[in-house]
């Protein structure tokens, strides 16, 4: 689920970039290249950090309930069954807990550190 579900693409750093050839023992330790956009920068977290303390049952409703911000498909995980949750969970606790927490939220009037990405504004004219 985590590879079919593209966690690693956002969650793991230069997995994309590097067409999935990271080692495991990486995976999902968050990213520091933010994604921008018009109300802000936001950073893809570590998941094995976030998942450290948090039991299955908090996991499926924050799953369910959780709104991040652009560019997370929050949806998705919304979607996702219980019985394909719970696999996210059980296989990201067998990770085991690393590295750091990724960058805090930056708000829209503050430029990050490069490298970024720099979402388009989505806005239509009314």
């Amino acid at each position: 689920m985590v590879v079919t579900g593209h966690c690693n693409n956002c969650h793991t750093d230069k997995y994309a970039a590097k067409a999935g050839d990271v080692p495991e023992a990486n995976w999902l330790l968050g990213n520091s290249v933010g994604w921008r956009s018009k109300t802000g920068t936001v950073y893809a977290p570590n998941l094995r950090l976030y998942l450290q303390s948090m039991s299955v049952e908090a996991w499926l409703i924050a799953a369910r309930v959780a709104r991040p911000r652009a560019p997370m498909p929050w949806w998705t995980l919304r979607d996702t069954s219980d019985e394909d949750l719970i696999a996210m969970y059980r296989y990201i606790q067998t990770l085991k807990p690393a590295g750091s927490p990724a960058p805090t939220f930056l708000p829209a009037d503050q430029v990050p550190p490069p490298p970024y990405n720099q979402l388009p504004d989505l806005s239509f004219p009314r």
